[in-house]
C-alpha cells in the first residue's frame, strides 16, 4: 500500500515539475519567430549586408582620399601636367609618389572585387593586400628620399599606412563576426520555427470542431419528468 501512494507521489511530482517546461513550450510566438525569418530572409536577398556596404564605402573613401592628396601633391610641386609627366613618364622609386596612388588602386580593385563582388567571408584577401602595403611603404620610406621633399613625404606613406591597418581591423572585428553572428541566429530562429510549428501546428476551424447535440439529451430529459409527473398524478 505505502509503495502504490509512493507511486502516485512521484507521479503527481514529476507532473508539476513538467509544468514549466510546457509552459516554455506554450510561450513559443510562430509569428514571431516568422517575422524575424523574413527580416533575414530579406537581408540575405539585398545582396550584402548594412556592416559589408560600410567597409566598401570606407574602402572607396580610401582611393579617394589618396587620389585627393596626390592632386594636390602634383599642384604643389608646380603645376598638375609638369609633375604628372615627371611622376609618371619620368617614374624614380625614390622620389616620385605616383606608386602609391597605385598601391590604393591596388587595395581597392582587390577588396572590391572579394568583398563586394565575391561576398568573400574570409580574411585571407585583406591579409594580402596589407601585407603587400606595409612591405611596399616600409621599403619605400627606408630607401627613397620622401622625407626631403616636404611635408608630402611623411603624409602620403602615413596615411596610406594608417587606412590599409583600419581596413584590416573593420573587416576583422566588425564585418566578418556581425556576419557570422547574424547567420547563427537565422539558423536558431529557423530552428525554434520549426519546432513551434511542430507543437503549435495551427489554429482549428470552424468546421474541426464538434458540439454534441443538446436537443436528443434535453427532449431524453423531458421525456423522463413527463413520465414522474404522470405516476404521481395516478
Amino acid at each position: 500500500m505505502n509503495r502504490v501512494t509512493g507511486d502516485a507521489e512521484n507521479a503527481h511530482n514529476s507532473s508539476v515539475e513538467s509544468c514549466p517546461s510546457l509552459r516554455d513550450v506554450h510561450s513559443i510566438n510562430p509569428t514571431q519567430l516568422m517575422a524575424r525569418i523574413e527580416s533575414y530572409e530579406g537581408r540575405e536577398k539585398k545582396g550584402i549586408s548594412d556592416v559589408r556596404r560600410t567597409f566598401c564605402l570606407f574602402v572607396t573613401f580610401d582611393l579617394l582620399f589618396i587620389t585627393l592628396l596626390w592632386i594636390i601633391e602634383l599642384n604643389v610641386k608646380g603645376g598638375i601636367e609638369t609633375t604628372l609627366e615627371k611622376e609618371v613618364l619620368q617614374y624614380d622609386y625614390s622620389s616620385s609618389y605616383f606608386d602609391i596612388f597605385l598601391l590604393a588602386v591596388f587595395r581597392f580593385k582587390v577588396l572590391i572585387l572579394a568583398y563586394a563582388m565575391c561576398r568573400l567571408r574570409h580574411w585571407w584577401a585583406i591579409a594580402f593586400t596589407t601585407a603587400v602595403t606595409s612591405a611596399f611603404l616600409l621599403a619605400k620610406v627606408i630607401i627613397s628620399q620622401l622625407f626631403s621633399q616636404g611635408a608630402f613625404g611623411y603624409v602620403l606613406p602615413i596615411i596610406s599606412f594608417i587606412l590599409a591597418w583600419i581596413e584590416t581591423w573593420f573587416l576583422d572585428f566588425k564585418v566578418l563576426p556581425q556576419e557570422a553572428e547574424e547567420e547563427n541566429r537565422f539558423l536558431i530562429t529557423q530552428d525554434a520555427s520549426e519546432r513551434a510549428a511542430f507543437l503549435h501546428p495551427g489554429a482549428l476551424s470552424d468546421g474541426q470542431f464538434y458540439s454534441p447535440p443538446e436537443s436528443v439529451a434535453g427532449s431524453d430529459e423531458d421525456s423522463e419528468e413527463k413520465q414522474d409527473s404522470e405516476k404521481q398524478v395516478v
